[in-house]
């Protein structure tokens, strides 16, 4: 899998056959063959999931934000690419990608099981020892523009109205992160967040609501979303702008810091249980420059946090709202 910091080759299988899995990861890693019918296969499969996509309210929302809050910084494109670009990556483009990016500084290998440790580092140092250094130098990364906000009006034909408001926020080396993602949750988490409190069960304005803060190695987002009816998109907006500024001018209370902590720490918890999520959260941390043990120090800097953080983070950060009202046009 690709994602907006990294790619992936994944496997699993029983802990007794652990070689033979580490055998063919290697091979796949290291040996990609990259046959003209696949690539083929594989195009047709991403040109039909992008169109899939665009037809979805939501996601074209979604990404019309990610426009407009990255502008031209890579985080701006979505994670399948654009259709003309699809259409035209070949076997030779794939391979100098493969050359340039699949190098063996720049390779993590992240196992967990109940495997002999040093029997698996031995096999990996066999397996991946002699990967090249790559071809070509890595591009200098963009640095994120600080969002200038905005507002952009997207008509399409659907049967809600989407409304978003997003800033740009800390990336996960920055210390503002664990207390930025106890806002998120302050704010969208669940159904104690106060955008679901204050905007669908007291208002009666949302189908659904939440707050989107996904973690990235350069400047990340966090977007607060709302699914309304279509007459109700200015009062839905309205309401999304109030809670926000909200964050900004109150303290949250102990009972939603208690809660945001229980519940980030919760789902972070729930998602580590199995040994493929164990591998791919090493991996991960690892390589976004935070180190493959950033699980712990991570569980105690949320633990740590105080309301006065929180607010902080949100004056700090929620200044600048980035707004996109997609709107159901005539079918």
């Amino acid at each position: 899998s690709g994602d907006v910091d990294n790619s992936e080759v994944r496997g699993a299988a029983l802990a007794r056959n652990w070689r033979r899995l580490l055998e063919l990861i290697a091979d796949v890693t290291l040996r990609p063959a990259l046959p003209e019918r696949e690539i083929e296969s594989e195009r047709r499969s991403v040109q039909s999931a992008i169109r899939s996509r665009a037809d979805q309210p939501f996601q074209r929302a979604y990404d019309t934000m990610m426009e407009r809050v990255y502008g031209p910084h890579a985080y701006a494109l979505p994670v399948l690419g654009r259709s003309p670009v699809v259409a035209r990556v070949d076997r030779a483009a794939l391979l100098e990608h493969y050359r340039r990016f699949y190098r063996g500084d720049r390779t993590i290998v992240s196992v967990s099981g109940e495997v002999p440790a040093r029997e698996v580092a031995a096999q990996v140092r066999r397996l991946f020892g002699a990967m090249p250094a790559g071809e070509g130098t890595i591009p200098d990364r963009a640095v994120a523009p600080a969002s200038a906000g905005g507002r952009d009006l997207v008509s399409y034909p659907a049967a809600q109205a989407q409304v978003m408001v997003a800033f740009l926020g800390p990336g996960i080396a920055s210390k503002d992160y664990p207390a930025m993602k106890l806002l998120s949750v302050a704010l969208g988490g669940g159904r104690a967040g106060r955008l679901f409190t204050e905007l669908r069960d007291k208002q009666g304005l949302a189908y659904s609501t939440g707050a989107i803060n996904p973690s990235r190695v350069d400047p990340s987002v966090l977007v607060a979303y709302l699914g309304t009816a279509p007459a109700n998109p200015d009062r839905a907006e309205e309401g999304m702008l109030r809670e926000l500024g909200r964050m900004g001018r109150e303290r949250v209370t102990p009972e939603e810091l208690a809660r945001a902590k229980s519940f980030l720490l919760g789902q972070f918890n729930l998602d580590r249980r199995t040994n493929a999520r164990l591998a791919w959260y090493q991996a991960f941390f690892e390589a976004t420059g935070v180190g493959y043990d950033f699980a712990d120090r991570y569980v105690k800097a949320v633990e740590s946090v105080t309301a006065d953080e929180v607010l902080r983070v949100a004056q700090t950060y929620l200044a600048a709202p980035a707004i996109v009202s997609l709107r159901p046009a005539p079918r």
